[in-house]
């Protein structure tokens, strides 16, 4: 059993669909060890409208139970801006979106120290900080 969490693309796809994160987690889970990001978390409710703010709550509430909610500590963030100037080097400020791309990589780099896979349908930006910091990553059809 590995630990792993889900994306906010993956989220977004399935309720795009109809489905709830609890719908999502059942079908997603096959016997992982499931976290939530704060990153997540915080991403989901920035684009909650009042019928899914309702699923965000509860599953903060279940995700806080469980006590599996990652928070990105201060190395974090460093390195989170260490790896964001040495991609945007690469590839140009202009092509990485920076503020769109600041989320995915504190999660990728909070995961990356936790030891906890991400679970994405997100391929292009993950597969992109992964060439800059080391991390699992796994790409999931949304």
């Amino acid at each position: 059993m590995q630990e792993a969490l889900i994306d906010t693309s993956l989220y977004v796809a399935a309720a795009r669909r109809g489905h709830d994160g609890a719908q999502l987690l059942d079908q997603s889970a096959s016997g992982d060890d499931l976290w939530l990001s704060a990153v997540v978390l915080e991403e989901l409710y920035a684009g909650a409208d009042e019928r899914s703010r309702k699923w965000v709550e509860q599953l903060e509430a279940e995700y806080e139970r469980e006590q599996r909610i990652l928070v990105p500590n201060q190395e974090d963030w460093i390195e989170t801006g260490r790896v964001l100037s040495r991609l945007a080097l690469r590839y140009g400020y202009e092509r990485i979106g920076r503020g769109r791309l600041t989320n995915d990589a504190l999660i990728a780099v909070s995961a990356g120290r936790a030891g906890i896979r991400v679970m994405t349908a997100n391929a292009t930006d993950f597969r992109r900080l992964a060439e800059f910091r080391s991390f699992e990553w796994e790409l999931v059809a949304g």
